[in-house]
């Protein structure tokens, strides 16, 4: 992604990472159609209870995995190749040693983590089943995130693509019979998503294997290197941490949110899976970003990388402007997929949620732009502290709705939250591009 005209090569590395982040999502839309339709809004509400939790630790895992392998995108542009390598077993290692650690520790605390985020009594057990389960299966989910990241990473977003749709298909099949033939309630919703992402892991590496070489490493590559390790640590944990700033400050949304009983629990987790849907452009162009603006950090060309942040950012506007219109002509329909029988209460906290939401999609996907941006060029600092104005906006939403019991606050916890980091973002990337080209003349 260092030569040819930037508009074309972004369109093309894209539209692969927009459909494979659809079937990503529909790993977890499936889970909670499924589980909506034939165990009931209860069942529903206890699930999405557990979104933000998810999001903490499999949210922490993916910033490690993505900042890890930033390196081996830089090496990649800089045609260093055996860096590249080493880059390649350091993240392996590094992987393997926080997995073990998180799988531990979020089983150990997670009876104590729902309780204190005022988890319904009536979805409690049902609620920690679902989540104790993917916690015990998040090998599979970090296999697959460093594989497919490391594809990326040398410009290839059409693989992983190709097996998460695999894995998609996959998981349906799955969920309707761990659910229904079986059955095993939520427990096989987990199991479900597991499985097939596990699948994909291992599908990726056989790729890796046999058709890219560059990535495949030899025995004397199979050792920590100091200066890689530092680097790959530097940037992969501010990295997470931003993700787990974040997810914090989603948790307190979700504490307050529980407050009004599982039936607007159920209808948010509804909107917010649309919501999540729908905004996945977003985060593939983020991706987009984070490799483009990697490979050009190598070859130190800023030009280059402020004119793919510009084409971005005027992409991802017209899509906001676009699809806001579009989420709320079919949200009857999409929430009718949810949930059966009557569905005008939850339809009424859903459109709430989205109408307010919505209309702040544009500054969501300059986050993305700019925050991956500038984690791809080497600054991780700046983006982490975007997740602190996350964390700080929805913490005194969340704070103001449970006080004055208003739902309302509630969906303006994600959408202030949106619009301050946004600006925050734009102003740190202008000041870390005027600060890299500045050092780049010295």
């Amino acid at each position: 992604m260092t030569k040819g005209k930037p508009s074309k090569l972004i369109i093309k590395f894209i539209i692969p990472l927009i459909i494979g982040n659809i079937f990503q999502q529909l790993y977890t839309m499936v889970d909670t159609i499924i589980v909506g339709r034939f165990l009931g809004v209860q069942a529903l509400a206890a699930v999405g209870a557990t979104g933000t939790i998810t999001f903490l630790i499999f949210g922490f895992m993916q910033g490690l995995t993505t900042g890890f392998t930033v390196l081996t995108a830089q090496r990649f542009g800089a045609g260093d190749y055996e860096g590249l390598k080493k880059s390649v077993t350091n993240a392996v290692f590094l992987s393997v040693i926080f997995t073990i650690i998180m799988t531990i520790v979020s089983i150990a605390g997670m009876d104590r983590l729902l309780r204190i985020m005022n988890t319904p009594e009536d979805i409690l057990e049902m609620s920690k089943t679902y989540v104790v389960i993917m916690c015990m299966g998040m090998a599979f989910t970090v296999f697959y995130n460093l594989l497919a990241s490391f594809l990326r990473a040398v410009g290839n977003s059409k693989v992983p693509l190709y097996f998460l749709v695999l894995a998609a298909v996959l998981n349906v099949f799955l969920d309707l019979f761990l659910i229904l033939a079986i059955p095993m309630g939520v427990a096989g919703a987990a199991a479900a998503t597991l499985i097939s992402q596990g699948v994909s892991g291992v599908l990726c590496l056989i790729y890796i294997i046999k058709k890219v070489p560059i990535l495949c490493t030899r025995r004397e590559h199979w050792k920590l290197e100091y200066n890689c390790f530092i680097n790959q640590l530097s940037i992969g944990l501010p990295m997470a941490l931003q993700f787990s700033i974040t997810a914090v400050g989603t948790m307190l949304v979700q504490s307050a949110l529980n407050l009004f009983g599982s039936i607007a629990v159920a209808s948010y987790t509804a909107a917010s899976k649309v919501e999540q849907f729908v905004t996945q452009p977003f985060v593939a162009i983020g991706m987009t970003m984070a490799t483009y603006c990697a490979q050009n950090r190598g070859v130190n060309d800023f030009a280059r990388i402020r004119k793919g942040v510009r084409i971005a950012g005027m992409m991802s506007a017209v899509y906001g402007v676009v699809i806001y219109a579009v989420v709320l002509l079919i949200l009857p329909c999409a929430i009718s997929l949810f949930v059966s029988g009557d569905i005008t209460e939850v339809l009424g906290y859903a459109s709430t949620y989205i109408r307010i939401c919505g209309g702040f999609f544009i500054p969501l996907g300059m986050i993305f732009i700019f925050r991956n941006a500038m984690q791809g060029s080497g600054y991780s600092v700046l983006p982490m502290l975007g997740g602190v104005v996350e964390l700080v906006c929805r913490a005194a939403l969340a704070f103001l709705a449970a006080h004055y019991n208003s739902y309302i606050g509630v969906c303006f916890g994600n959408a202030s939250a949106w619009l301050m980091t946004g600006i925050f973002l734009a102003i740190a990337y202008i000041f870390v591009m005027r600060n890299a080209e500045r050092q780049k003349t010295l």
